[in-house]
């Protein structure tokens, strides 16, 4: 067995507890029960003095003497005994590993305990919200998406790593960036840019923004994964660093936004873990346009889900200042969306050496 640190420990105990639990009804002549809550839009809240989408009270009891809820509760039992397998070795795994360490076949039945990763995937986050643990707390980790560079060293896994010297393809962030794992060391950074698409940070470390502007830059290439938005989280809370994100010009880069700003409904159990409530919103912007005379055939006409999505954003909660609504109805109004690519149309390093710097030195950003 490896030695435990605290955090292990407190999360080993958390699975024993849920254990103990069942064993006391059973021991008790009760049907036995694991309580989890409920994960869904129902149960899901804007909290407007925290800034941040968060899981609300609602909880469901999965019965093991319940025909429809047995194979479920067999579950969570099948994952948290895994997990404590992973903790008590010291060891982490992916999320495909384990459904794969946890799957066999039922006594006589043809039937498996799982028959895709698409069944084990919730369980995973079942057991995260009924022992409020995060996936890697469990020692369980995702493929790797996300690259970062800048004037700063940091430690991953006891080696010391300059982000200043990482070449054109930047420091790879792991699914795992916990205080245990990453720390910071040395910065010299005095913000954070969050750029939505790999080949438009690309454009950014070959051009060494991030050396002209003292600055660390990070992809999630697309849709930020956990890694990334818990990375910028500690840059922002323990660096103070501010963050600034940089995404297309549609629906979609809007969401990004939204996401990393004030966590997703998916994920509202960790917001208070991955959201930053004050992180700005600097592009593209639907005036941009206009503002860096962007010819009309480089834009994209929306799409009817393009629409429908404008739309819904309208009416967030997070969304109701003035300002965002004027951007957004921008948008619905023209019809017309526009990726950060469109740029390069006024010259390939124009978004490193005249937007971004101009959008900076005019605060020209919403919140």
């Amino acid at each position: 067995m490896a030695r435990l640190d605290q955090i292990d420990k407190k999360t080993v105990q958390k699975i024993e507890h849920l254990a103990d639990t069942v064993l006391k009804s059973v021991k008790g002549g009760k049907s036995p029960f694991v309580e989890i809550p409920i994960r869904s839009l129902a149960n899901v809240k804007f909290n407007p003095r925290r800034r941040l989408i968060e899981l609300g009270g609602q909880k469901q009891k999965r019965y093991f003497f319940n025909v429809s809820m047995a194979k479920k509760f067999m579950q969570t039992f099948l994952v948290s005994e895994a997990c404590k397998e992973l903790i008590d070795s010291g060891k982490t795994t992916s999320i495909r590993d384990l459904y794969y360490m946890t799957k066999h076949g039922l006594g006589e039945t043809k039937q498996n305990t799982f028959e895709e990763q698409e069944e084990s995937d919730p369980i995973i986050e079942d057991l995260e919200v009924a022992i409020d643990s995060l996936r890697e707390e469990l020692h369980l980790f995702a493929t790797g998406r996300g690259s970062m560079v800048g004037p700063m060293t940091i430690r991953d896994s006891g080696d010391t790593i300059d982000l200043r010297r990482m070449g054109s393809g930047g420091w790879s962030v792991p699914s795992i960036v916990e205080e245990h794992v990453v720390q910071f060391g040395k910065s010299e950074a005095k913000y954070v840019l969050l750029v939505e698409k790999d080949a438009v940070w690309r454009r950014f470390n070959e051009d060494r923004f991030w050396a002209r502007e003292k600055c660390v830059i990070v992809t999630g290439q697309g849709q930020p994964p956990r890694g990334v938005r818990r990375l910028v989280q500690r840059l922002h809370t323990e660096l103070r660093l501010p963050v600034y994100v940089l995404v297309d010009n549609d629906p979609w880069g809007f969401y990004i936004y939204s996401v990393m700003k004030q966590g997703s409904i998916n994920l509202a159990y960790e917001s208070m873990r991955m959201a930053v409530p004050d992180a700005r919103f600097i592009g593209l912007s639907s005036f941009d346009k206009g503002k860096y005379k962007l010819p009309a055939n480089v834009s994209i006409p929306m799409n009817d889900q393009d629409h429908s999505r404008a739309r819904q954003m309208l009416a967030y909660p997070w969304f109701q200042n003035p300002k965002w609504q004027r951007e957004i109805q921008e948008m619905v109004r023209s019809g017309q969306k526009f990726e950060l690519e469109a740029l390069s149309r006024r010259g390939i390093s124009f978004i490193t050496e005249e937007y971004l710097p101009r959008k900076l030195r005019d605060r020209d950003w919403l919140e």
